[in-house]
């Protein structure tokens, strides 16, 4: 390292200082115009274009996926010497409510973060990445991305989100989503009832036993369903019946539980009711997040060297799930919150959205990417920082946590 650490720093804060309005103006534009999941075009040109515009090369419509890219500097990854870096941007917004999680903010602050240490170090040995992400919302852009390898050679992922909180990590849990599709004979219900075999009374069958089951379930797992499909006529016994199930589980192994669960519940019904069954998984399934202690507490230290200091979450509190968990469980990653709102507010709301574009929304934007860039500067600069980054992830996946 030809400077020493805090000037290092202290040159990261100039580089995120003065480009602090052209991130707010662009963290804006995302806002007021909202791009929901796959459709988000503009946001996808506009930050590979800032990347592009400073000297990264860029990649685009990575992994199948349109508005998904890659933007490098170095050789790719592990293919050289030195580590390998990504930082992830996220820019989806939600269907009615549009930046009601504050994507918006995640994007300027990984691209903030980028340009800043790019800025400050130069051309060193190893590889820096900014990932665009689409899609976290619905669909799971990441689960694309760990699939086509884009992660291969990774030491480190690092990306913020805007919440409530202001905790060091993300306790996210694994998640999917299953169909359930019951099939019976139609029949009319008076003129011949004795032919009906009900394939809603079978749904609503089901639907009781996962009550039953929930009341064992695991802190940090749970079923929740709708029914998508419930018969066409009062006067027919309906033939098919569907219901669509979302499952959370505190790790990945919870969640293959609770799966086999369902599918067990499922097919005792189809017995008892004289059904059909057929259960299949909905798109792609999030692994739980792996936080690493070793980098989460590199960025704790330089977000409180600029005011905000980060806590362990509250036990037994879940903050949903992300396609974050999916890049966590192969290589070392951190998700911290930066509360934009306070703890009685709550993220998927209009109010939240109104933050993500206020002042407290700017600030923690602006920190993040500061603290972003100073980790990033430490896996990429620091030898020993991606081998104990290394060590805590393989700790931990033979701990199965």
């Amino acid at each position: 390292m030809s400077q020493t650490p805090e000037a290092l720093y202290a040159r990261i804060k100039e580089e995120v200082g003065v480009r602090a309005d052209r991130l707010w103006e662009l963290s804006l534009a995302l806002h007021r115009e909202p791009e929901t999941a796959y459709e988000e075009h503009r946001a996808s040109r506009l930050l590979a274009d800032a990347l592009e515009a400073e000297g990264f090369r860029v990649e685009r419509g990575v992994a199948g996926l349109p508005t998904a890219f890659v933007a490098r500097t170095g050789p790719a990854a592990g293919a050289g010497e030195g580590p390998c870096l990504a930082l992830l941007m996220e820019y989806d917004a939600l269907p009615l409510l549009g930046h009601a999680c504050g994507h918006n903010l995640i994007a300027s602050a990984g691209l903030g973060a980028a340009l800043a240490v790019r800025a400050a170090l130069g051309e060193v040995e190893g590889t820096l990445l900014a990932v665009g992400t689409p899609a976290e919302e619905r669909g799971g852009g990441k689960v694309a991305e760990v699939e086509a390898g884009l992660f291969d050679g990774v030491d480190a992922a690092l990306m913020f989100h805007p919440g409530v909180y202001d905790w060091v990590w993300a306790p996210l849990t694994a998640s999917a989503q299953v169909r359930v599709g019951f099939h019976g004979r139609a029949a009319h219900p008076t003129g011949s009832p004795t032919e009906g075999i009900d394939a809603l009374g079978a749904l609503i069958q089901l639907f009781n036993a996962l009550g039953v089951l929930h009341k064992r379930l695991p802190d940090g797992s749970h079923i929740q369903g709708i029914v998508t499909d419930g018969g066409r006529a009062t006067n027919i016994v309906p033939e098919y019946a569907e219901g669509l199930f979302g499952l959370r589980g505190g790790t990945t192994a919870a969640l293959e539980e609770l799966m086999e669960e369902l599918r067990s519940c499922a097919q005792g019904v189809a017995l008892a009711t004289r059904t059909r069954v057929e259960v299949t998984g909905v798109g792609g399934r999030y692994e739980h997040f792996r936080d690493n202690d070793v980098l989460s507490g590199l960025f704790a230290g330089h977000l409180d060297r600029v005011g905000i200091s980060l806590s362990e979450p509250t036990p037994g509190v879940y903050l949903g799930s992300s396609d974050i968990g999916n890049v966590s469980t192969r290589v070392p990653a951190i998700h911290p919150w930066i509360a934009i709102m306070d703890s009685d507010g709550s993220d998927h709301t209009p109010q939240f959205a109104e933050a993500a574009a206020g002042p407290r929304g700017r600030r923690a934007m602006l920190a993040a990417a500061e603290a972003l860039a100073c980790t990033a500067a430490d896996v990429l600069l620091r030898a020993d920082v991606s081998e104990r980054a290394w060590a805590c992830f393989h700790r931990k996946a033979t701990a199965g946590l």
